[in-house]
C-alpha cells in the first residue's frame, strides 16, 4: 500500500488556516505516501465578516509545501456554499458554538469526485505519526469509523463517538443516506454539538478506534493523530480549555507539548517566504 494516495478532507474558513497548515505540514511528515488534501468551505460573509473562504493564495502554498515532500500530493478546494444555502443556512443550528462550516462535512456524499474512502480531519488536529494507519483500516459494511469522545463517553453515552476524526466509506453512506438524514435532523433539532450527536443517533453500523487514533489528551508513543479539542484542568481550579495548535505558547506553557517544535519552526519559516493571509 506505499504508493496509494491518501486522501483527507477538511473544513473550515480563510481565518483558520494557520490551524490547516500545521496539521497538512504534520500529515506530509509523518508519511511517505502522496496525499490528496479535500478542503470544504464556502463564502457565508452575510452572516460573519470571518466568514470567507479560503483564497487561491493559501491552497498555492499547500500545494508548495505538499509536492516538496511528494510530487503525487495536492491540495484541492470544494466549494460547498450551494450545499449549504439550500438545507442548513436557516436551520436551527446555522447559529452555534461550532462555525457553519463543521457541517459542510455532511455534503460529502453528495460530492462525485469524492473517492470511495476518506479521512475527515477537523483544522485542530495534528498527525503524530503515519495517517496511513488509519487510512488503511477495512471499514467494508461499515459507514464510518471513529473513536470515543473523550468526555462524552462519560456525560452522554459509553459509545458517544467524537467526529473531529472520521474514516469514511462513502459507498455504504450513500446506500443507507445517513448524511441526508443527519443534515435533515441537524435542521429541526437545536443541538450543542449538531453533528457530532446527530451521527450518534442515526447511524446504523459503525467501528468504534482505539483512543490512538483520535486523542484529545496526552500524545502517547503510539497516537497517531492528536486532537486539540476541549478539555478539563482540575487544579488549582476546575475550568474547561480549549487550546489549538495555533496557540502556541499555549501549548507550551499550559498543555506542555513540544512534539510539533520543528514544524512550528517549518511554519515560521513559510510565514517569511508567503503572506498567509492573502
Amino acid at each position: 500500500m506505499q504508493d496509494t494516495t491518501i486522501s483527507v478532507c477538511y473544513s473550515g474558513n480563510k481565518r483558520v488556516f494557520p490551524g490547516l497548515l500545521l496539521s497538512v505540514l504534520s500529515l506530509a511528515k509523518y508519511t511517505q505516501r502522496p496525499l490528496h488534501i479535500y478542503i470544504l468551505s464556502m463564502d457565508l460573509h452575510e452572516q460573519n465578516a470571518n466568514y470567507l473562504p479560503f483564497s487561491e493564495n493559501q491552497i498555492d502554498i499547500l500545494n508548495t509545501v505538499l509536492r516538496q515532500k511528494n510530487e503525487k500530493s495536492c491540495a484541492e478546494l470544494v466549494d460547498v456554499g450551494e450545499f449549504f444555502r439550500k438545507e442548513l443556512a436557516a436551520g436551527k443550528n446555522a447559529k452555534n458554538y461550532y462555525t457553519p462550516y463543521a457541517q459542510l462535512r455532511l455534503y460529502l456524499s453528495e460530492l462525485e469526485q469524492m473517492p470511495d474512502k476518506l479521512i475527515y480531519l477537523d483544522i485542530d488536529t495534528m498527525a503524530a505519526s503515519d495517517i496511513g494507519q488509519l487510512y488503511d483500516i477495512d471499514i467494508s459494511g461499515y459507514e464510518y469509523a471513529a473513536a470515543l469522545d473523550y468526555m462524552g463517553k462519560f456525560w452522554i453515552s459509553p459509545v458517544y463517538c467524537n467526529s473531529g476524526v472520521l474514516l469514511l466509506n462513502l459507498p455504504e453512506l450513500r446506500r443507507t443516506k445517513l448524511f441526508p438524514r443527519v443534515r435533515e435532523y441537524v435542521a429541526k433539532h437545536r443541538m450543542i454539538m449538531p453533528d457530532q450527536t446527530a451521527l450518534h443517533r442515526l447511524h446504523r453500523k459503525r467501528m468504534i478506534l482505539p483512543m490512538r487514533f483520535n486523542e484529545q489528551r496526552d500524545i502517547k508513543k503510539d497516537t497517531v493523530v492528536k486532537h486539540f479539542c476541549r478539555g478539563i484542568f482540575w487544579l488549582p481550579f476546575f475550568h474547561i480549555y480549549n487550546i489549538k495548535q495555533w496557540e502556541r505558547d499555549a501549548v507550551h506553557k499550559r498543555l506542555k507539548i513540544h512534539y510539533y517544535d520543528d514544524i512550528y519552526d517549518q511554519y515560521d519559516q513559510l510565514a517569511k517566504s508567503y503572506d498567509l493571509e492573502k
